[in-house]
């Protein structure tokens, strides 16, 4: 596999560069330098693959032989442990719950699969590597559980103070081991942009061997395509077509990744981005201007970015097409009263609770509203993670899974830091 940075389309590395650099020095994104075309038989026969058969499959396709496929097959098999299940609310409509993972978030398809890959392409021993990692709620968690223990490998966090719920806190800051977590007083924006001069700074650099365990790593996107071609599988098993998938976006690494897998040969009919009152894209969308701004702190918190890093790869994808992303894209912003409307909606016309964030899409599906499409929107993590969002009569609904009533009983520890890179490059060099 070779990519490329989409601020030069001369630049050639391989995966494994990739991997371990996260973007290139010339602060554009890497993208595969040919997106390989999954074949029509596996498309027409989908159904009678397995999720892991799925996720191989199109891993394969992009991956080549920097991984051999038995050894790629390992790594799905352990990484990707639980289900994806495609959950029908009426004829036109379904929910693809990606929230059973250790950390109740989407987000732990990319990061187990990502320290796997890591682990395994790893030919450095002596020297630990350093990931940093920014996070609005959801990413630390899935990262901090994917990477937990991994010799050789050192994961700092950095998120926003008062900004993510309790139960995300928790996740970040009681793992202790090779897990560290940053509480910056600041928005997500800002803890990515000190992330993103961390890797743009060559004395840090000298002394670290820094990588990146957000979505701007490709390892943490390709296996996100899995989940739609198996989304896909289910809907044809209850002989659905026209599908039209709608995505809770915050970074839009993930609907990023569907349209990746578009171009991969998935037969979808549309994409719709929901994203709430952080409407840089949906702005761009209706207007054509690109205006990125700061980020408002909202109830569905892993969606509060105002500039979000994906969009580069997403806009590349379609060579700045502005017709051809319309064309196959559409984009809607809801408020927090919105949001709660939704989940009240949700639980009243489905009996379904759903967490802030996937409410966000149910809004969106509404909005898209093309009754003869087959409309399936993304619950990207368990509702128990924003428990202080619901009104008391919810709340009792909600099960708590085992690991976060565990979390209770655990030390948490984060240090703080302002909103400053010398901070955090004083930090990084002292630890």
């Amino acid at each position: 596999m070779k990519l490329y940075s989409t601020n030069n389309k001369n630049l050639s590395v391989t995966f494994k560069e990739a991997v371990f650099t996260s973007f290139p020095s010339d602060k554009g994104l890497y993208m595969p330098l040919k997106i390989p075309k999954l074949s029509e038989n596996f498309i027409q026969n989908i159904t009678q693959y397995s999720f892991d058969e799925i996720a191989l499959e199109i891993a394969h396709a992009f991956i080549g032989e920097d991984i051999p496929y038995n050894d790629l097959e390992k790594i799905i098999k352990d990484a990707i442990n639980f289900d994806a299940p495609l959950v029908s609310l009426d004829e036109n409509l379904a929910v693809l719950e990606l929230f059973h993972g250790p950390s109740l978030a989407f987000k732990d398809f990319g990061a187990r699969f990502m320290s796997r890959v890591m682990a395994y392409l790893s030919d450095n021993k002596d020297k630990t590597l350093d990931i940093l990692v920014a996070t609005s709620g959801d990413t630390g968690g899935a990262v901090a559980l994917g990477f937990l223990g991994v010799p050789g490998i050192r994961v700092t966090i950095l998120y926003p103070k008062g900004k993510v719920s309790e139960i995300q806190k928790l996740q970040l800051t009681t793992n202790g081991q090779n897990i560290r977590a940053l509480e910056v007083n600041g928005t997500f924006d800002d803890c990515q942009s000190l992330v993103k001069m961390a890797f743009n700074d060559p004395e840090l650099n000298a002394k670290l061997r820094l990588t990146s365990a957000n979505s701007i790593n490709i390892s943490r996107l390709l296996p996100q395509t899995f989940y739609y071609l198996y989304a896909y599988a289910q809907a044809l098993k209850i002989n659905k077509k026209n599908i039209v998938f709608v995505v809770p976006s915050g970074n839009f690494g993930n609907i990023g990744a569907g349209l990746l897998t578009y171009k991969a040969g998935l037969p979808v009919k549309h994409f719709v981005a929901a994203t709430n009152v952080n409407d840089t894209v949906p702005v761009y969308l209706q207007k054509g201007i690109y205006e990125p701004k700061p980020s408002v702190q909202t109830l569905s918190n892993a969606m509060d970015v105002g500039n979000p890093s994906n969009w580069v790869r997403i806009s590349d994808l379609f060579n700045e097409n502005l017709d051809a992303l319309r064309n196959l894209i559409s984009a809607y912003s809801f408020t927090d009263s919105e949001t709660i409307q939704s989940i009240n909606e949700l639980y009243k016309n489905y009996n379904y609770i759903a967490c802030p964030h996937t409410a966000v899409a149910y809004l969106a599906a509404k909005k898209y509203n093309h009754p003869e499409d087959f409309t399936i929107f993304l619950s990207t993590a368990h509702p128990c993670k924003f428990i202080d969002v619901y009104p008391d009569n919810f709340k009792n609904k909600i099960t708590i899974p085992d690991q976060v009533q565990q979390l209770e009983n655990k030390k948490s520890s984060a240090t703080s830091l302002e909103n400053n890179f010398s901070n955090l490059k004083a930090f990084l060099i002292s630890e």
